[in-house]
């Protein structure tokens, strides 16, 4: 909902999660309570009156709830590719122009995602700008021998912990230790964090997509973002950023 699209022809676009959750992979009943879990969950994901603190705990639970419920379907990894094919997953308009322009200057891209590394590799892979700059931080499913996947990788990444404490030791830092400029693009509150403890900054641009509930939450995100843009299903006022910041350098 940052890199991709949050809403499109009138209805949501899916996550990385979604694209599995609604897949032909999935049984009926496996569809029935990942639903249930969404409907659950998801409000106090975005709730304004809860406290990180409330929420972080409440966030693990429906994370490993439902890595358990996809790991019980037996997924085959070579179907990924297939089932993101046939999903409805769209990166914003001018992802190209995104991507390119930071492939040509040699400016690292980190995308930190609570949602499933797989998925979102392969989307990004099948839109043609998966290049070398592009590093995934995420979820990432474990196979076995035979390709079924058997588990999900640790540490648990969800919406409230993409910070340092995901990232110790990932070779993030390493990168980025020479960088001291950063634009950080979020669609929650929890994105805020992403840069925390990367050691050299000095300026940092913080970008936020408000994609949903857009009055209950507009303090919020004016207080906290440098930019909000709301229900912009575009890459244009980054991609205005970028051109003007290198064609001066």
């Amino acid at each position: 909902m940052t890199l991709s699209r949050f809403g499109c022809n009138g209805r949501g676009c899916p996550t990385s999660h979604n694209i599995l959750d609604t897949s032909r992979v999935i049984s009926e009943d496996g569809k029935k309570k990942l639903k249930d879990l969404l409907h659950y969950y998801y409000p106090i994901e975005i709730d304004p009156n809860r406290t990180l603190e409330e929420k972080r705990p409440l966030m693990v639970e429906w994370w490993t709830k439902a890595h358990e419920l996809l790991v019980q379907q037996k997924i085959h990894k070579s179907d990924i590719a297939q089932i993101v094919r046939e999903s409805e997953a769209m990166l914003r308009d001018g992802f190209k122009e995104f991507f390119d322009q930071l492939h040509k200057n040699n400016i690292p891209l980190f995308i930190f995602s609570a949602g499933v590394g797989d998925i979102l590799e392969e989307i990004i892979r099948q839109a043609n700008v998966f290049y070398p700059n592009v590093n995934v931080v995420s979820n990432y499913m474990g196979f076995s021998d035979e390709g079924v996947l058997t588990h999900f990788k640790g540490p648990l990444i969800h919406t409230y912990n993409k910070n340092n404490t995901v990232l110790q030791g990932t070779g993030y830092f390493q990168q980025l230790s020479t960088r001291t400029s950063i634009i950080l693009l979020g669609d929650s509150m929890g994105d805020l964090t992403m840069a925390d403890g990367v050691p050299s900054v000095e300026n940092i641009l913080k970008i936020g997509f408000l994609n949903d509930k857009v009055e209950e939450r507009r303090k919020k995100y004016l207080d906290s973002y440098d930019i909000v843009l709301e229900s912009d299903e575009t890459l244009d006022v980054v991609n205005g950023i970028l051109r003007y910041l290198l064609a001066e350098t």
